[in-house]
């Protein structure tokens, strides 16, 4: 039997960050590279969503998460997989917010036991890379190998198909 493969993801559409200027989307950013991804890869995927979304404002959207953050908040989300059982590997994408991943993100990494499992970290970001998301991750799954993450400029998430075959061949899923 083939290892079986989630990608799992946060994103966030409306009202985004983009090089310096505000503009609506009807898809986020983390969504197009996660598309992107599973075009190239035989995968189950799995959005994020939490009950109580952000605003489509985007000033007000990053002062909500940064009073989530603050207070170490566990969003509920509007479901959850039964089991992530059946996969080895997870591809856990999202974006960055304040230097890490979004609250709801460690709401659903707490739900399960990654031990054995591999994770595959993908952050989105206007410049701030990864942040601390990779040692948050490692210290929020422990058992899991979690793997060099992909910096993915959201401004530019359509086209990095190339740096995404990369990562995705260096991890040994293409």
């Amino acid at each position: 039997m083939m290892a079986k493969t989630l990608i799992a993801y946060f994103s966030r559409a409306d009202e985004n960050y983009f090089a310096g200027a505000m503009r609506y989307v009807k898809v986020g950013n983390t969504e197009i590279v996660c598309n992107i991804i599973d075009e190239l890869i035989p995968a189950d995927s799995f959005k994020i969503e939490m009950e109580h979304p952000y605003s489509p404002v985007y000033m007000t959207c990053i002062d909500e998460a940064k009073k989530d953050l603050r207070a170490k908040a566990r969003p509920a989300l509007v479901s959850m997989p039964d089991s992530i059982d059946d996969y080895d590997t997870v591809v856990l994408a999202y974006p960055n917010y304040w230097g890490t991943m979004p609250m709801a993100v460690f709401t659903f990494l707490e739900a399960f036991d990654f031990s054995g499992k591999t994770i595959l970290p993908l952050c989105t970001n206007e410049g701030s890379g990864m942040g601390g998301s990779e040692r948050d991750i490692k210290r929020t799954c422990p058992g899991a190998d979690v793997k060099n993450g992909l910096p993915i400029t959201g401004s530019k998430a359509a086209n990095c198909k190339g740096s995404v075959q990369r990562w995705l061949s260096a991890n040994g899923l293409l």
